[in-house]
């Protein structure tokens, strides 16, 4: 047997995974896609992770001009999404911020996945769960922690 077919298994197994926990990601994500676009909830869950941000630094983040980034922001701080301010040290910049509605709702999010996510652990016998955290901890340090541009795609 060659090294690839050794692999196949697993890599199909990992496959097959990878798209039941896209299911748990899509419906963790319904509630907040009845409120906001994906790529608004994008800009949050990055505030959410990196904190304030100058609106230029956001924009290269998801890969637009600044000037196509701030129709959006206009639509995260109307809606009460996030705030944006003036940046004290330099006038010429303005920085986005998470407001505490747009935290609840990425925490809501996040809370939605755990549950749907423990849900599906317990359908599993104790020694399943066991290796799986160490299955789980061992592809995570061999693929490496991805991209925050990576992760943005899917409004994670």
């Amino acid at each position: 047997m060659s090294g690839d077919d050794d692999l196949r298994p697993a890599a199909d197994a990992a496959l097959t995974a990878s798209r039941a926990l896209l299911g748990i990601i899509a419906r963790s994500m319904l509630p907040a896609l009845e409120e906001l676009s994906l790529p608004q909830f994008r800009v949050l869950v990055l505030l959410s992770s990196a904190g304030p941000q100058r609106m230029g630094a956001v924009a290269e983040d998801l890969g637009v001009t600044v000037s196509t980034f701030s129709r959006t922001a206009d639509r995260l701080v109307l809606g009460g999404w996030a705030t944006r301010e003036g940046n004290p040290d330099n006038r010429r910049e303005v920085i986005l911020a998470l407001s505490e509605k747009g935290s609840r709702l990425v925490t809501s999010v996040t809370e939605s996945r755990r549950r749907l996510i423990e849900a599906v652990l317990e359908g599993m016998a104790l020694a399943q769960r066991d290796h799986l955290v160490d299955a789980l901890r061992g592809f995570t340090a061999a693929a490496g922690e991805p991209s925050v541009a990576e992760l943005l795609i899917l409004g994670l």
